[in-house]
């Protein structure tokens, strides 16, 4: 998942030695970044851990309470990726939060009401898009320059190489919120499932006729952990719990699912018990945007200094280790693709780099409000 939305047409129509040849040159480009700085935010006023007086959380909304934790990867979890540690210490103010991820209901009243069209859904302009691949890529057929975006297929036999992820990806003309699967699939009868082939752009849209804004890496974290601050899961350790707790994939990934926890895709919200807050599917169904840019290298850089940091917006810029031309934002929960031998993403700390114009079908988000930005 972490192609860059765009380059992922080029590989879908057979272009991906070209790609590949890049590899050196890219190489070369790692070289020559300089290494990411990190915004480091400091304040005197004490920690607002509990709802101002008098208020009332909106609708939809629950209040999760401030706190200092460790956010990254906890020393049991033996799945943790590199780029979960080492954990650093936070301080995060309350907020209100979504009590599930937005759904296609709520996605299509904003639409309605703005007019909005996703990123799928637009026209490809091949002069824009060019700019974001590797110099003298040639341009596709027409026939290929389609609206669309990235569906999910099982393969027919057991894949060796699960980080050749293009194995259980296709690009796929059609495909869109309002057609999660593809032109032949809709969300008929599904206004209760969570909006999914949303970009963060997408996503900020909606935001912004909300009076919302998208969760930092670490709010989101706090609330997933809901007070559970020491745990690998949201309900504990107990890996055994994950079925009776969230939508993820069991069996042979990517061949077939055994739907042990009931769906084999996408869940209606509310499908699972929620976390201690009261916040439903922080864990698998679809994973979900944040606001923070995914940096490989932000816990190691920070760790050292044994700074508390209070409300960090994250990395400064964006930094993916393999890939130097990618600008990712942080996407946290896992989805119903996460399986323990792929990666095992319904952690608490798990997290992923996703390019700001990806729009995939298991990809949604939840929106959080500021103190302030209640009236």
């Amino acid at each position: 998942m972490k192609l860059n939305y765009n380059l992922k047409i080029i590989y879908s129509i057979g272009l991906l030695i070209l790609i590949s040849s890049c590899k050196s040159e890219v190489k070369k480009a790692e070289k020559q970044i300089e290494k990411p700085t990190v915004v480091l935010e400091k304040e005197d006023k004490p920690l607002l851990v509990g709802p101002p007086e008098n208020s009332t959380a909106p609708e939809g909304m629950v209040w999760v309470p401030g706190g200092v934790f460790l956010q990254g990867a906890v020393p049991q979890d033996k799945m943790a990726m590199e780029h979960e540690k080492p954990a650093i210490k936070v301080a995060v103010d309350g907020f209100y939060m979504d009590v599930t991820e937005v759904t296609n209901a709520q996605f299509a009243q904003f639409v309605k009401e703005t007019g909005y069209i996703t990123t799928a859904e637009r026209e490809i302009d091949w002069e824009e898009m060019k700019k974001q691949v590797p110099e003298g890529t040639p341009k596709p057929h027409d026939s290929i320059l389609q609206p669309g975006s990235l569906t999910f297929k099982k393969t027919k036999s057991s894949v060796p190489n699960l980080y050749d992820f293009s194995q259980w990806w296709k690009w796929t003309i059609g495909a869109s919120w309002k057609h999660p699967n593809g032109p032949d699939s809709d969300i008929k009868g599904k206004e209760n499932y969570p909006v999914v082939q949303v970009t963060y752009e997408d996503a900020m849209a909606y935001c912004e006729w909300a009076g919302r804004r998208l969760p930092t890496e670490a709010e989101w974290e706090l609330a997933a952990r809901a007070g559970s601050q020491g745990s690998t899961y949201f309900w504990g350790d107990e890996a055994s719990a994950l079925s009776k707790n969230a939508n993820t994939w069991e069996g042979e990934f990517p061949v077939a699912n055994t739907k042990v926890d009931g769906y084999e895709l996408r869940a209606p919200v509310k499908s699972y018990p929620a976390n201690a807050y009261g916040l439903y599917d922080m864990a698998g169904n679809v994973w979900e945007w944040t606001s923070d840019w995914y940096n490989t290298n932000y816990y190691k850089e920070i760790a050292p200094t044994k700074t508390t940091l209070r409300n960090p917006q994250g990395a400064a810029r964006p930094f993916t280790a393999n890939n130097p031309y990618a600008k990712e934002k942080i996407i946290k929960g896992g989805s119903f693709l996460c399986s323990a031998s792929y990666c095992a993403s319904y952690r608490v700390s798990a997290k992923m780099g996703s390019s700001t114009d990806s729009s995939l079908e298991h990809t949604g988000f939840r929106t959080v409000a500021s103190v302030a930005m209640i009236k």
